[in-house]
């Protein structure tokens, strides 16, 4: 089936502010104001739908996403030394990496560190 590809998925956040300066300028993401309230965070083509104060979602997951319980990977599209250099240009603290994992595209060198709620955030870049 070539016909689906991935379009969202949803985090939640306790803090608007926060969260939208953490979002777009360390991840990078262009931010969405959203109609019926709150803020999503675009990144190309893909999004992330965001829960958070004062919004109420018109439908959940039997168990809804909480701050901090998301785990979510994205491509560094240069060397992941890059992305090393820019999250401590953004004084946020690598918890692991870099190393060796396995991702969409195969083989690459990823970093983990966390969003402002703790959720796990990951880096990979694909270049050797």
């Amino acid at each position: 089936m070539k016909n689906i590809k991935l379009d969202h998925c949803v985090i939640h956040v306790s803090d608007w502010e926060r969260s939208n300066k953490f979002y777009t300028q360390v991840m990078g993401a262009e931010l969405i104001t959203r109609p019926a309230g709150g803020f999503a965070y675009r990144f190309g083509e893909n999004q992330l739908n965001v829960h958070g104060p004062g919004v109420k979602p018109a439908e959940v997951a039997r168990l809804p996403v909480m701050p901090g319980n998301s785990d979510l990977c994205f491509e560094w599209t240069g060397p992941i030394a890059d992305a090393i250099k820019h999250l401590e240009a953004c004084g946020i603290a690598v918890e692991r990496g870099p190393m060796q994992r396995s991702g969409a595209k195969g083989a690459g060198t990823s970093v983990y560190f966390r969003d402002p709620d703790g959720s796990l955030m990951e880096f990979m870049s694909y270049q050797s």
